[in-house]
């Protein structure tokens, strides 16, 4: 009796166990179909400005619930497309990292509508020790020689000066593969420009020497300066009133000659003696 008592418990436990089984698994095969999506992710690191081809690709399983905004789900349609950032291994693609459409590959993909690019030559000193690399943002000093003409500077001077700022490095030497770290000392620096900086680009590096400036990437404040000179430079006072050229002294109105008053004419006198009386008569 006992046993039999016993084997029914058992047999109760196990086929409440197997009950709870069935429902845990159909609980988590409602939750797996809407839980997971895939979308189209990097096979491998991909450089800014390469053309897309189905190795570098693959589908990835990803989280419904955290899917990048724009992400790609068809690899076959990306064949061919041009990318205007570097991905990593892994890392989502997306339509903003992707550029237009029928793009070259090549520098031109990078190159935002409405600008252009313009290379100057650089060295190790000019180009920050080689840290200025694509995707920086550098600023421009001209170093020239300011012409005469103002009257408190009647002789030119020397002056350095910030001209451009806030301008985007898409390439050096012939490198567009960004890389935040790694220093790249080259003789040339390719920047994105307005054509408006472009013309004051060519003319700065023409009436002077040009230096490069590493700012940061996400500071938005202008530098608003007048410059630096030889007098800026040693502290020395500006030039004042007292040197300005003495003004011209107002004409003076001669005198009025002066009225002299009319002299007599001489007249002739004689003496005359009467006894004792003497007299003076004149005619």
């Amino acid at each position: 009796m006992k046993n039999r008592r016993a084997l029914m418990m058992m047999a109760l436990a196990i086929v409440l166990g197997l009950l709870a089984v069935l429902l845990a698994s159909h609980w988590l095969l409602r939750q797996s179909p809407a839980g997971k999506g895939r979308i189209v992710v990097a096979a491998a690191d991909v450089n800014l400005g390469q053309r897309l081809n189905p190795e570098l690709l693959r589908l990835a399983e990803w989280p419904a619930e955290s899917l990048p905004e724009g992400a790609l789900q068809d690899p076959l349609k990306l064949s061919g497309r041009v990318l205007k950032s570097s991905v990593l291994r892994g890392e989502p693609l997306s339509e903003a990292k992707l550029a237009p459409a029928g793009t070259l590959g090549g520098l031109s993909a990078l190159i935002t509508e409405g600008r252009r690019a313009i290379t100057v030559r650089v060295n190790d000193v000019i180009g920050v020790a080689g840290f200025a690399l694509p995707g920086n943002y550098v600023d421009i000093i001209v170093s020239t020689q300011q012409d005469a003409g103002e009257r408190s500077y009647p002789q030119s001077r020397n002056i350095s000066k910030i001209v451009l700022e806030r301008i985007l490095v898409l390439a050096v030497a012939q490198e567009v593969g960004r890389d935040e770290t790694r220093p790249r000392v080259v003789n040339a620096v390719t920047l994105e420009v307005t054509p408006a900086q472009a013309e004051n680009l060519d003319l700065a590096r023409s009436v002077g020497s040009l230096s490069l400036v590493l700012r940061n990437q996400v500071d938005p404040q202008p530098g608003v300066t007048d410059g630096a000179t030889k007098l800026t430079l040693l502290g020395a006072p500006a030039p004042d009133a007292a040197s300005a050229p003495a003004a011209t002294p107002a004409p003076v109105k001669p005198a009025a000659p002066r009225r002299v008053a009319a002299v007599a004419p001489p007249r002739h006198c004689s003496g005359l003696i009467d006894g004792t009386r003497t007299s003076r008569e004149c005619f």
